[in-house]
Formats: C-alpha cells, structure tokens, sequence
C-alpha cells in the first residue's frame, strides 16, 4: 500500500485547488498551483510539518500562478536556513512564453500582471523521481497550449489542472484554447491510465478516470 499523500488547499478569487504531495513521514512537500498567498502556503505546510521541496504549474493561468513568486521566497528562505537547495519551480515546455505574457495569462486584465519564469521546463512523457516520488509528465494541451498534468503511478493519482473536471473539461474561449485539442489530450493521455485513477483537477471535485470515460459528455 502507497504511503504517498495529497492534500490541498482553496485559493484565490476562483476557488482553484491548491495540492501538495508527499510521502509520509517525510518533511517535503511537493507544490502543484500555489494560485494565491504564497506564504501562507508555506506557513500551512511547516504548521503541519511539512516545506516546500519543488513546485509544479500545470499551466500558466493567474489564477494557478499568481502565489509562486512568495512561496518561492517563503520556501527559499527555509531551504537557505536548513542547508538545503533553492526551490525550482516545474512548467511545460510549451507553456514557457505564456508565463511571461500578462494579457494570455488574464493576469493584467485582473489589474494584478504577473509572469512566471521556471527554472525547469518539462518535455511530454519525461518522468521525475523526487523524494522517492516518481511523477510522469504528460503534455495536455487545450484548455492552454502548454498544459500538463502530471500522474502519480505509485499513488494512483492525477492532477490535470483544468483540463479535465468532474464530468467536464476546462474552457477553451481563452488565448491558445482549442476545444479539439483538449478533447484529444483526454482521450488519447488521460482516459489510457488505469480507470481507478482518482483525477484532482484544478478546480472542483476530484473523480476517477473510469467514472469520466463513462459519464463526461465532452468525450464521448
């Protein structure tokens, strides 16, 4: 039985789910859309335990960005203090100039710009081992042109950002959005993992992969 764990917490303006990962009994966190108040996300972790260790974007939306640079800061501050090594923060290879635009990543219509600038752009299909945590890179473009999401085999789990929710799938009316692409990023990416897998996406309730192979109207 895996004693890998996933937690989450609600952030921001949206409500987007906020995950952390991390094997119990050990002090790392892995960070998935750290969307708002960055350091409070890291005070949350260390009241339970836990730091930051790395962090993961699943693509380049303000509301999944907008607490990377403070957690950033917060989770350096703690490393650099422990003897430990800066944080790097994890993107999409293709998602790299959408970080760094404030119109496409509806940051400067919301009257707060801000830009993203990862220190470790990711390929589809690599695969990561942190922590003893094996995560598998998958390039889910559509809801956004460099989305990923990123599967936990041992955990068997998914985070997919807003590419796929419960029963539904993330919009597509936004800069680099294609409803065809996201279509073909479901079907061909996430519905070929084991049907137990339990789907966390970026907003919402988590589901299964077996249960939206079934019941999701946009990907039949």
């Amino acid at each position: 039985m895996s004693n890998i764990r996933i937690g989450h917490m609600l952030l921001g303006i949206y409500q987007t789910n906020c995950y952390f990962v991390y094997r119990e009994g050990s002090d790392q966190a892995l960070v998935f859309d750290p969307a708002d108040h960055g350091e409070k996300i890291e005070e949350a972790l260390e009241q339970n335990g836990l730091h930051t260790a790395a962090v993961f974007l699943t693509h380049g939306h303000f509301d999944h960005i907008s607490g990377c640079e403070e957690l950033k800061a917060a989770a350096d501050a703690y490393a650099g203090e422990h003897g430990e090594n800066p944080v790097k923060i994890y993107a999409g290879e293709a998602e790299k100039k959408f970080l760094l635009d404030t119109k496409n990543n509806l940051s400067k219509a919301m009257g707060s710009p801000v830009t993203v600038i990862a220190d470790v752009y990711l390929k589809d299909g690599e695969e990561l081992d942190l922590d003893g945590i094996r995560i598998q890179v998958l390039a889910t473009p559509g809801h956004t042109a460099g989305g990923v999401s990123y599967y936990f085999p041992e955990g068997g789990f998914l985070i997919c950002g807003d590419t796929l929710f419960q029963e539904s799938v993330g919009r597509t009316d936004f800069p680099t959005g294609s409803m065809s692409t996201l279509v073909r990023s479901v079907k061909e990416k996430l519905f070929t993992l084991p049907e137990e897998t339990v789907v966390y996406p970026g907003h919402g309730d988590s589901t299964t992969i077996g249960h939206e192979k079934k019941y999701n109207p946009f990907c039949v």
